[in-house]
């Protein structure tokens, strides 16, 4: 059917107004699995102390004379670890024009920009505490740097040829001086899962998570162990994820990372690592200098892991 002469049609207008929605959406994830998990402690210093101790080896020949005399035995010393707190920012500067226009979700704003830069500041910590990173002092020219936590597990990892420990300053104290190194990268197997789990458990462990990237989590999802389950058992929904894992020594979580190295898995055991804050996330104004507005957004804090036993490290998966 023709159009009648002279109709108007929005093919012909230019003064249509634009139809743009304010929801803005971030192709970025925000999720922190591991940060999320970790207990949140207090730091005092730039160098951050715990002890650690072991009980005696169990024996089974503790038979004592009666009316004997026993002597002393040894004591249970603990022992000095440590992590360096690290510094973090982020710096906004918006132009006061960008405060006073009107814009899709006014993520322009001093204030949208300061929210955004809180959440990848977040982000950034959770990738350097899933990083293969020792811990450094620093110095008057160079940042202090926290060790990630690979950099604490000496006990219970399954390494490829050619993978080290980590080290520590003191060799069985002070803080990781040295991160593992890395070998030569094989494929991830359920084996390799049960090798690590029975291992943590013989050191007194019982870890509860296994965190891992996308190509580990669904090769770990082929796992059958003595049973497995889902999350929410009384979903009826068809679903190819696992993610319990019914182990000889208890249930593991499994729990997909986008921050943790491909190459790695990690189990955690909640209760014996932490987070601890020199200074708390914060936002600080910074001195006006133009026709613009700068806020510095900061955190300083160090990762504790406070008995490495308890953990693990499935490492150089393919």
């Amino acid at each position: 059917m023709a159009v009648p002469t002279n109709t108007s049609q929005t093919y012909n207008v230019t003064t249509i107004k634009e139809d743009i929605s304010d929801v803005v959406d971030k192709v970025t994830p925000t999720e922190t699995p591991f940060y999320s998990m970790l207990s949140k402690g207090k730091a005092e210093n730039t160098y951050h102390e715990w002890s650690e101790v072991a009980l005696d080896s169990a024996t089974d020949s503790n038979e004592v004379v009666e009316g004997d005399d026993p002597g002393a035995d040894a004591a249970n010393n603990a022992v000095r670890l440590g992590n360096y707190c690290q510094l973090s920012d982020k710096l906004v500067q918006v132009s006061s024009t960008n405060n006073a226009v009107s814009g899709v979700g006014n993520i322009q704003t001093l204030a949208q920009q300061v929210i955004l830069k809180g959440q990848a500041l977040k982000l950034d910590m959770e990738k350097q505490m899933l990083s293969n990173k020792a811990a450094s002092a620093g110095s008057s020219s160079t940042a202090r740097r926290s060790a990630s936590f690979i950099s604490f597990i000496r006990s219970n990892a399954s390494r490829g040829t050619g993978g080290a420990a980590p080290t520590l300053s003191g060799t069985t104290a002070g803080y990781p001086n040295a991160a593992p190194t890395d070998g030569t990268q094989r494929a991830f197997t359920e084996t390799l899962l049960k090798t690590v789990l029975s291992s943590i458990w013989s050191n007194g462990g019982n870890a509860k998570y296994a965190f891992m990237g996308a190509t580990q989590k669904q090769t770990a999802s082929t796992f059958t162990g003595n049973a497995t389950r889902y999350k929410e058992a009384e979903d009826k929904k068809l679903t190819a994820a696992v993610d319990i894992y019914v182990s000889d020594f208890g249930e593991v979580q499994f729990v997909p990372s986008r921050n943790i190295r491909a190459r790695d898995v990690i189990l955690v055991d909640p209760n014996m690592v932490a987070v601890d804050f020199l200074q708390t996330m914060k936002q600080e104004p910074i001195a006006k200098t133009g026709h613009s507005e700068k806020k510095l957004i900061s955190v300083e804090y160090t990762l504790k892991v406070r008995n490495e036993k308890a953990h693990g490290h499935v490492a150089d998966l393919s």
